[in-house]
């Protein structure tokens, strides 16, 4: 059976006689990497991984150890899981536990949602935003401590103390604040909330500029109102920044130890002591370096909860980013 000349396979067009040939991968070699100055960059490379090493991952390794020791910095002895059990059967941690998940769960509720209202009605504003960003911004600025006690004055007890005093305005009786197990962390979650709520929302203001003023119109002429701008356009537009600084807030209130630290010492009746205040009483507050290795191995698993908590935000954003 003859094949037509349409049926026949084309041949394999020649090879231009100018062409060049095809390039041959030259190999990596000692020498190659010498020549094309890698001796210099891993000169220039070696003290910052020193650094680095040094002040960061030969802290953590040192942890670790200590962790699986019974040490008070100068006698240590190796007790395997010894340290682990302990902490994991004491029913302080599990209480330190639960006092800082429900810190966490009042500051997402209060603080998460705060900042970007206060940033939605900032950015509504036609004059003086310069002014109001310079405001919010202001308790960042105040030294932590500094303010931690300038609010432990507030929260005074005495019926002339500061809010006490605004309560007896509108005949509401003094209150405990502070010094009630029920109030207490209620308001160290005020607190903390007035004193970070200034950097979230320099931020959310920043991310607003970058939401196109079309949808804004495209909502306005639909007869959308501020709230269903916020609802429709606003947070489906910043949910990348949203999740962001969901997570990190979560991590610094699984991390909090100033504010119940510096208002209450972890009281009253241990209603406001955290993961931190466990560790540090463990570590010092009992005698100096009495369970240093319990209280590292706290801080590890700490650190592993914390470490799962990363992996899964930059596992979602990998998912939204291809999306």
């Amino acid at each position: 059976m003859t094949m037509t000349t349409e049926e026949r396979p084309a041949a394999a067009s020649p090879a231009p006689a100018d062409a060049p040939p095809p390039k041959r991968r030259r190999r990596r070699t000692p020498l190659t990497w010498y020549r094309g100055g890698g001796l210099a960059n891993l000169l220039f490379v070696l003290p910052m991984v020193f650094v680095f090493f040094f002040f960061s991952w030969r802290p953590i390794v040192q942890s670790v150890v200590m962790s699986f020791e019974k040490t008070n910095l100068i006698v240590s002895s190796w007790v395997g899981l010894d340290n682990y059990v302990a902490v994991l059967t004491d029913p302080e941690l599990g209480r330190a536990v639960v006092n800082t998940i429900y810190f966490a769960l009042l500051a997402l509720l209060f603080g998460f949602p705060l900042p970007l209202f206060m940033a939605v009605l900032m950015s509504e504003v036609r004059r003086a935003k310069g002014l109001y960003s310079a405001l919010a911004y202001l308790p960042v600025v105040i030294p932590p401590v500094v303010a931690v006690l300038l609010w432990r004055f507030f929260y005074s007890a005495d019926p002339n103390g500061v809010f006490n005093t605004i309560l007896g305005w509108f005949g509401i009786p003094p209150q405990p604040w502070i010094q009630s197990a029920v109030q207490a962390m209620p308001s160290l979650v005020l607190e903390a909330t007035w004193a970070a709520a200034g950097g979230s929302i320099i931020i959310y203001l920043a991310a607003l500029l970058s939401v196109p003023p079309e949808l804004y119109d495209a909502a306005e002429v639909d007869g959308a109102g501020i709230c269903r701008k916020v609802w429709h356009v606003t947070i489906p537009q910043l949910r990348g920044i949203l999740f962001i600084m969901l997570i990190l807030q979560v991590i610094a209130t699984a991390q909090v130890f100033l504010e119940p630290f510096l208002f209450t010492g972890g009281g009253p009746a241990g209603a406001t002591k955290t993961i931190l205040l466990y560790i540090y009483d463990k570590a010092f507050r009992n005698s100096l370096g009495g369970d240093l290795g319990e209280a590292t191995a706290v801080s590890v698993l700490l650190a592993i909860v914390l470490a799962i908590l990363s992996w899964l935000y930059f596992k979602l954003t990998d998912r939204w980013s291809t999306n």
